[in-house]
């Protein structure tokens, strides 16, 4: 008889605690791009680098009209809610952003007005209705002079990341044109920026104590 009991206890039990497989938050669109985890603090004196991608199968931001309507979203929403677009990037599926903020709180409210903004443009440009980015954007905030001067050159420069290079000039899909901190300040055409200005120490003096940025140099064989 006890025989039996244990093998009935030892069947049709289901471990209901700890972490389960599968559990949680699903990720939007078919992968996650970013990690759901609560994102940490700001302080006021740290820009931060934000990354925003495309769903997938949707034409290219680079082209004609979809970049002014990208662009003009930016312009429109780049200073709001103690959020403040400084330089940015648009490649074809994803954009690069460098901004500033009062806090977390910011990030969050200035972000989502300019993704709703860009969304709008971009679905009445190509007659559709949906999703248009394929997750919640990445945030990583710049601490050091040094971070700071990476993510400037890596942001201004991300179309030689992806095989292409301007030999007369910078990306025009970039804030480039209004972007001071050129090495060869004489191939840059300065014209006054329709964003917002850097206000941070980091971003106006802190990354030049490292140099200024090279433009048009090849990726192969220069170095910054």
């Amino acid at each position: 008889m006890s025989t039996r009991r244990e093998q009935q206890q030892a069947f049709g039990f289901t471990n209901w605690g700890g972490k389960r497989r599968g559990a949680g938050r699903k990720p939007q669109g078919e992968q996650a791009c970013v990690s759901h985890k609560k994102r940490a603090p700001l302080k006021r004196y740290e820009p931060v680098h934000v990354t925003v991608k495309l769903e997938r199968g949707l034409p290219s931001l680079r082209g004609a009209q979809a970049f002014r309507a990208v662009r003009r979203a930016l312009v429109r929403g780049c200073e709001r809610f103690g959020f403040r677009l400084v330089h940015w990037s648009i490649q074809s599926n994803h954009a690069h952003l460098i901004v500033e903020v009062e806090d977390k709180s910011a990030l969050t409210r200035g972000m989502k007005g300019l993704c709703v903004r860009i969304a709008q443009g971009l679905n009445a440009l190509w007659r559709r209705s949906g999703r248009v980015f394929a997750d919640r954007f990445h945030a990583h905030v710049l601490k050091t002079p040094t971070e700071v001067r990476n993510a400037l050159r890596y942001v201004l420069r991300n179309v030689e990341k992806h095989g292409l290079r301007f030999v007369d000039g910078f990306d025009p899909c970039t804030s480039g044109d209004s972007f001071d901190g050129w090495k060869n300040a004489r191939a840059s055409a300065q014209s006054s920026s329709a964003f917002g200005r850097a206000q941070t120490w980091l971003l106006t003096k802190g990354w030049r104590r490292l140099g200024l940025i090279p433009l048009n140099l090849s990726p192969r064989t220069a170095k910054p």
